[in-house]
This record gives structure tokens, C-alpha cells and sequence, in this order.
């Protein structure tokens, strides 16, 4: 049994000094001191006053890569688009040459320097997904390598399949015979492997089409996988009408989303995962609909997205300063939108918040207000990272 007092906890009237038990990796208390019982035989923790909050969860990111997309960056200070570098060739699929040339433990020792970054920042849970190999075999080498790097450092690992990223070379252009592969080899064999815990697809017009979309759903459900998806980034394709349909966890960016799409998402319970990073790197200027989320009480998660080509991020405090700047979230949406409601779009319910039951993931801060988690920009207060009730700051 560990005890951690003195503390002000994220929960709780901050002007009362916080305490939180932990057995094991589980949580048994979390509250006010004065109400806490005695736990006389705990190792105990004086937390100096220090802040205390669920462990951040990082919900959406494209982690496990390999090569570099700086020269992209180039051409788009040079005015090219998203857009126009798809179509050249580069883009995602130039992310694919280079990730399918890798072995997996090239994918692992290039990714690892990115986890590092948002462990140190005090996440301990992260989604990660595939799509950068696009065959079977590429797509499997992807999320073994998400794996490994789970058991190599001490963070929650959610990975998910997402085939239906772009559309590789050999496919010469037909997304029906490609979409024939994810649904007919592809998810049938990663259900039997175990290797995903949910199945994604980017509804676009430079990517999927809806119709598209739902047969990859379709196929996922029947193999009993849970889905997500990338919705109304560059366009309104009803694209989070389309994953509220099918109950996903969440539908991801949303810039585009219109307001039937919105309410088909609060009736669904679909988490909305908004993506500042990409927002602002690709200098959009379309914002997500956070007032009609507001106005609908759909739950709004807050993730890095991290990937080569449209968001090189590895800050999960900067990205919940980017929310608050270019989405004008506050300082609460932003902290629920890494924990709870981070845990939500990822169908975790042991995870994201100070209680009873859940796991004791924690990151302990040298703050005076949470606000500062939110307003400061390259400053990284982590005072100590706690992994299933042990110390675990660092890999």
C-alpha cells in the first residue's frame, strides 16, 4: 500500500489538502484527507503541496514511423498544399516507402525518442496507429512495434488499424479492389493475431469515401473491433454523422463538421478528438465546431496527433496550449480532454481520473495552479510520473 498526502488533487477544492491510496496498481482512495481513512501500515509520500493529476492520455497519434517529411515542410512554406503534395506523390505515401524499407526494430528505435518526449510531459496511456504500411505484412510489422515499445516503457498502449489511410502505389488508382484487401485480408487477419483494439479510416476527399468507409466498419464490427474515425478534416463529407452511426469512440479533427453531424455524435456518445496540431501546422483557418459541441454536450478529448507530414508534435502541454489559443478551449476542457475524456475516445473506463478502481496513473506537479499546465509554452513542470502506484518519471 502507498499513500500520497499533501497533496491538492485535481478533484478537489484546492484549498484542502488531498490524499490518494493506491493497493497494488489500483486506486482505493481519493479525496479530501480529513475523510480518508487511517492506512497506518502505508509507505507514504509527502507530496508538498504539489498538484496531482490522472496520468495524461494521449488519444491519437501516428507514433511508429520511419524517415523524415522536413523537405515537405519546405514546400509547404513555399505555398504548396496538403493537397497538391498528395497528389505529386509525397505526403503519406512517401512515409510508406520509407516505413515498409524498415525492419521493426528500425521502427521501434526511431519511435522511441518520440514516446520518450510525451512520457516525460506525464503521459501514461497513448493511442498509436498504423497506415503507413499498407499491406498486410507492413501494417502487422507497424503495430508489433507499438507493442514492443509498451513493453519496453511504462505507458497504457491502445493501437489501432488504420488500412484505409491512402491508397498504396500498387493499387494503381482502384480504392475499390484496395478496400476489398483491408476488409477481406487485412482486419480478418489482425482480429486473429490480436494485434488491434480498434479499426480507423480517413473519410476524405483526397482518401475514402463514406460508402468506402462503411464497409471497412462493417467488416471491423463483425470481427468485433471498435471503431474511430478521421471526419470532416478538409471537408464535410458527414463524416462524423457516418462514425456516429456505427457507435464509434470518436470521430477525429471535425474542422468541417456540420451540426447534424454534431448531434448524431451527442446521441451516439462519440468522444470528439479535436487536433490543434495539425490545425496548426497546415495553417488552417476552418475551426472545429467547438460551440455546437458545447451546446450538444459531446465529450471533447484533446490529442497531438503526431505524425511526420501534419503534425510533428510531441508535446502534450503544448498541444493543450495550441487547443486553448486556436480553439479557445479552457483550462478545464483542455485538462478533461487528456484525461477523461482521453480515456473515453479510447473505450478505456480503468483509466483518466482520481477514483476508487482505477489505475493509479499519476503525474505530480510543481505548480501553483493548473492553469499553468495550459498557459506556459516549453516549460515542462513534471515533478514525478507514477505507473500503476510506482514511481516511473522516465523509461
Amino acid at each position: 500500500m502507498r499513500v500520497w498526502h499533501n497533496a491538492r488533487l485535481l478533484t478537489q477544492d484546492p484549498t484542502d489538502r488531498g490524499l490518494i491510496a493506491a493497493d497494488g496498481e489500483q486506486i482505493v482512495y481519493a479525496g479530501p484527507a480529513i475523510d480518508a481513512p487511517s492506512f497506518s501500515n502505508a509507505e507514504r509520500i509527502d507530496c508538498e503541496g504539489r498538484w496531482v493529476t490522472p496520468g495524461l492520455i494521449d488519444c491519437h497519434t501516428h507514433l511508429v514511423y520511419a524517415g523524415s517529411r522536413a523537405q515537405e515542410f519546405e514546400m509547404r512554406l513555399a505555398g504548396a498544399s496538403y493537397e497538391e503534395i498528395a497528389k505529386s506523390g509525397g505526403g503519406i505515401l512517401s512515409t510508406v516507402q520509407a516505413t515498409r524499407a524498415a525492419t521493426e526494430d528500425e521502427l521501434v528505435r526511431q519511435s522511441l525518442a518520440r514516446l520518450d518526449a510525451l512520457i516525460s510531459e506525464g503521459v501514461t496511456s497513448i493511442e498509436i496507429k498504423s497506415g503507413y504500411g499498407l499491406t498486410l505484412e507492413s501494417e502487422m510489422k507497424m503495430l508489433r512495434a507499438a507493442r514492443a515499445l509498451a513493453r519496453q516503457h511504462p505507458v497504457n498502449l491502445s493501437t489501432t488499424f488504420l488500412g484505409a489511410h491512402a491508397l498504396p502505389p500498387e493499387a494503381k488508382g482502384d480504392k475499390g479492389t484496395y478496400i476489398d484487401l483491408v476488409c477481406n485480408e487485412m482486419i480478418p487477419a489482425l482480429a486473429r493475431e490480436q494485434l488491434a483494439d480498434a479499426v480507423d479510416a480517413f473519410c476524405e476527399t483526397i482518401a475514402f469515401s463514406p460508402e468506402q468507409t462503411a464497409r471497412v466498419f462493417d467488416t471491423a464490427r463483425k470481427h468485433g473491433l471498435k471503431v474511430k474515425l478521421h471526419a470532416d478534416q478538409l471537408s464535410d463529407l458527414n463524416g462524423a454523422a457516418l462514425a456516429a452511426r456505427y457507435g464509434a469512440l470518436s470521430a477525429d479533427h471535425l474542422e468541417h463538421t456540420n451540426e447534424a453531424g454534431v448531434v448524431a455524435m451527442a446521441k451516439a456518445g462519440t468522444v470528439a478528438v479535436l487536433l490543434p496540431g495539425a490545425f496548426y501546422f497546415l495553417r488552417e483557418t476552418r475551426l472545429p465546431p467547438v460551440g455546437l459541441l458545447r451546446k450538444h454536450n459531446v465529450p471533447i478529448a484533446v490529442a497531438t496527433d503526431c505524425n511526420p507530414g501534419t503534425s510533428p508534435l510531441t508535446s502534450i502541454l503544448l498541444c493543450m496550449n495550441m487547443a486553448a489559443t486556436c480553439f479557445r478551449l479552457t483550462v478545464e476542457e483542455c485538462l478533461l480532454g487528456v484525461t477523461r475524456n482521453a480515456a473515453r475516445a479510447l473505450g478505456r473506463t480503468d483509466i483518466g481520473s482520481l477514483e476508487g478502481g482505477k489505475r493509479c496513473d499519476l503525474a505530480i506537479w510543481d505548480i501553483n495552479e493548473p492553469a499553468e499546465l495550459i498557459y506556459r509554452m516549453g516549460f515542462n513542470p513534471l515533478y514525478k510520473r507514477i505507473f500503476g502506484g510506482k514511481d516511473a518519471q522516465m523509461a
